[in-house]
């Protein structure tokens, strides 16, 4: 392994997180090439060092170039799909079409597919057969990690030297990636995290308290371990980064856009127009609609997935679904 490894990475996403990460490939002494959708995104990165509509007050590495033509990225050696979890599918199929199969990539997307109920490696390995397919997750806002203040991620990679690579090229001293081969916990941990993010908005948007916040997180983990231990995750991965580590910043950081957006529903605000007023993705919005999904698949009991689901799309009332779950019978904590 030389320094030399990964030397010119592609980001295929222009929002906050493809942002961020285009700073921590710049920190890890690699050439950064972001694509981006919007145009106006594309022109402030190249002339102004700076994505004001989805990274304010962030001022970016000027060595981060910019394109629109997806096709630019056929001259990387690592490529990171940094898009929306309901956009994975489509842009991976345009980026099949130009990019050499030697190239891997590597998934930083959050979320389930909602009409397969794929995850995002899932997705990756359907629409990029020849390629070698990771995923990325862990404890990270966008901000803090575009600032360089101090973050650790998992890399999952079903083949062990190839992660170490990854690890190595986008590891510094402000960035530090573990690596394992569980791909299915570490996508399933950054998925499930958000539906349980807006659940404890909810009872923060309620004024229910820290003791309310503190349960629901505690029983919303073991919900995500149950599903993830049927699905072939492992343990530790669940209650590492991945999982209980996404899992805490998420439910309690105020930078959440899941936990903000649950607050605004606690609040007595409309899900759906919240979401369309803002130009970030809250990706547990479109997750609790197929996690129920996946529990009744794998024959796992989810309540407050299932109860966030009800609230986000059928219509069920906050006050007397969070009524349901206290009113479920007293049980053993062993799960």
């Amino acid at each position: 392994m030389t320094d030399e490894t990964y030397r010119r990475v592609g980001i295929v996403g222009g929002g906050a997180w493809g942002t961020a990460l285009a700073m921590t490939v710049r920190r890890a002494d690699r050439e950064a090439l972001l694509w981006a959708r919007e145009p106006e995104v594309v022109h402030e990165i190249s002339r102004a060092h700076r994505n004001s509509r989805f990274l304010p007050g962030v001022e970016l590495d000027p060595a981060i170039r910019a394109t629109a033509q997806l096709e630019d990225l056929a001259g990387c050696d690592l490529v990171l799909l940094v898009t929306p979890a309901q956009a994975l599918r489509t842009l991976s199929l345009q980026l099949a079409q130009c990019l050499p199969v030697s190239v891997p990539v590597l998934i930083c997307a959050k979320g389930i597919e909602i009409e397969t109920g794929a995850l995002m490696p899932e997705v990756g390995a359907a629409t990029l057969p020849n390629h070698v397919v990771a995923m990325l997750s862990g404890p990270t806002f966008a901000s803090e990690v575009a600032r360089g203040l101090p973050t650790a991620v998992t890399i999952a990679c079903a083949d062990a030297s190839i992660g170490d690579r990854l690890v190595h090229a986008l590891g510094s001293a402000s960035f530090r990636p573990y690596r394992t081969v569980d791909m299915v916990g570490v996508a399933l941990g950054g998925a499930i995290k958000n539906v349980l993010a807006i659940a404890c908005g909810i009872v923060d948007g309620r004024a229910l308290g820290d003791n309310a916040r503190a349960a629901l997180l505690t029983r919303g983990f073991a919900e995500m371990a149950r599903l993830g231990l049927a699905m072939g995750a492992r343990r530790e991965t669940l209650s590492g980064l991945a999982g209980m580590g996404d899992l805490s910043l998420t439910c309690n950081g105020p930078a959440s856009r899941n936990r903000s957006l649950g607050m605004a529903i606690g609040q007595g605000a409309d899900a759906a127009q919240f979401i369309d007023a803002r130009a970030s993705v809250a990706e547990g919005y479109h997750t609790a609609r197929v996690v129920s999904r996946l529990a009744a698949r794998y024959h796992v009991e989810m309540p407050i997935c299932a109860a966030v689901e009800a609230i986000l799309h059928q219509g069920a009332a906050v006050d007397a679904t969070v009524g349901q779950l206290l009113a479920r019978p007293f049980r053993e904590e062993k799960d």
